[in-house]
Formats: structure tokens, C-alpha cells, sequence
């Protein structure tokens, strides 16, 4: 699930009213307004979100208790990376793993907070390479620093314009991982390497 249907739910879960196409506008809002904040570069994953909801709660119309937001999103996310942790030790003792995100300049201190930096050779933020996907010269940047060509890498993500097109467009190998109920746009198969539904059956498609 992308960030912005996540935090919806969280929203909802402390009595927010809007749908999810009312409310998405209100939160691209927010996020643009989280990349501004003087010191966002230094905030670590709680931080961002405490920020982000109540820079949220600022734009939509229904009162909604910050605080409360931010502490089901962050619970939730906690499972989430729990879940997963275990996955990706497993791939980091046998590839070379990094990250390739549009962000808000703190990727890092985030994923130290969440404990997952360690396992990362390379994280590519956007905000501070100064390339978003799907913007070839980003997926360069993890490459080059990864010293890996093109043909012998992988790119695993949710979003499809951004991380598969993306990285396709310069040759790397694509996992796309999306609900199966999710269709690709016209044409999106030729660009698909591969396809999961959870995280964990990225080994498999490794392997």
C-alpha cells in the first residue's frame, strides 16, 4: 500500500470523514509542505510523521486529533517493518541492497531510527542527490555507488511509473510489487520483470 492510502486509513481510524480522493489532495499538500520544513533533514521516522499529521491537520476540513494520527500510523508502520526485517537481513547477506526514494532529505536518519539502515550499501534521496524517479540519472546514482552495471541489478517497488518504468529505462531488472488487483497501464507488461504480492517473495524471484 503507497503512503499517502496509509495514512487515509490512519485518518479514518481517529474519525476523519473524507474519502480517499478528498483527502489525497490535502495530503500531497502536506507532504509538499514536510519537504519545507526548516530541520526536515534531521528528523527521524516518528518526527516526520508527528510533522506531517499536523501539518495535515492544518488543511482538511474535519477536526482530527494530530497526535492520535500519528501514533496509529506509526504503530502500524512499526508491524510493517517488523514483518519485514527478517526479509530483508536475509537478502542483505547475500546481495548488495540499496534505496532509491523520493524523499524529504531524511531517508537516513529514518531508516536508523527504524533500525534498517545497516542493511542498505546506498540510499539514494532525492532531496539530496537532487534527481526524483522517474529521473534516470537517480537510479545512476545508486548504481555508481552500488558499482554494479545496469543488467546485473534488480529494482523492486510499488510505484509503476516511477520505480518500473523507471528503472527499466535504464536497463535494470524490474519486480513490481502491487495487489494483484492492481493493472499495469497499457503496455506495462513489456517493462515487468517480474511481479509479487508481498514483500517476501522477492527472494523467490531472486533466486
Amino acid at each position: 500500500m503507497h503512503w499517502s492510502p496509509r495514512f487515509h486509513a490512519a485518518y479514518r481510524g481517529v474519525g476523519g470523514g473524507l474519502d480517499f480522493a478528498a483527502f489525497d489532495s490535502f495530503f500531497q499538500v502536506s507532504g509538499d509542505a514536510l519537504a519545507r520544513l526548516p530541520g526536515i533533514r534531521a528528523l527521524g521516522f516518528r518526527a516526520a510523521i508527528e510533522a506531517q499529521a499536523r501539518l495535515l491537520v492544518e488543511l482538511v476540513p474535519d477536526p482530527v486529533d494530530a497526535r492520535a494520527l500519528a501514533r496509529r500510523l506509526h504503530a502500524q508502520a512499526l508491524e510493517v517493518v517488523a514483518r519485514n526485517r527478517p526479509v530483508l537481513e536475509r537478502l542483505a547477506g547475500r546481495y548488495r541492497l540499496g534505496v532509491v526514494s523520493n524523499f524529504t532529505g531524511n531517508l537516513r536518519p529514518c531508516l536508523e531510527e527504524l533500525g534498517l539502515a545497516r542493511l542498505f550499501a546506498v540510499l539514494s534521496d532525492s532531496a539530496l542527490v537532487g534527481w526524483s524517479k522517474p529521473d534516470p540519472r537517480i537510479f545512476g546514482h545508486a548504481l555508481a555507488a552500488l558499482q554494479v552495471a545496469p543488467q546485473r541489478a534488480w529494482m523492486v517497488g510499488d510505484n509503476f511509473e516511477a520505480d518500473i518504468r523507471g528503472a527499466a529505462g535504464v536497463g535494470l531488472r524490474t519486480c513490481w510489487l502491487a495487489p494483484s488487483e492492481r493493472t499495469a497501464p497499457p503496455g506495462g507488461e513489456r517493462v515487468v520483470t517480474a511481479r509479487i504480492g508481498r514483500l517476501p517473495e522477492v527472494e523467490r524471484v531472486l533466486e
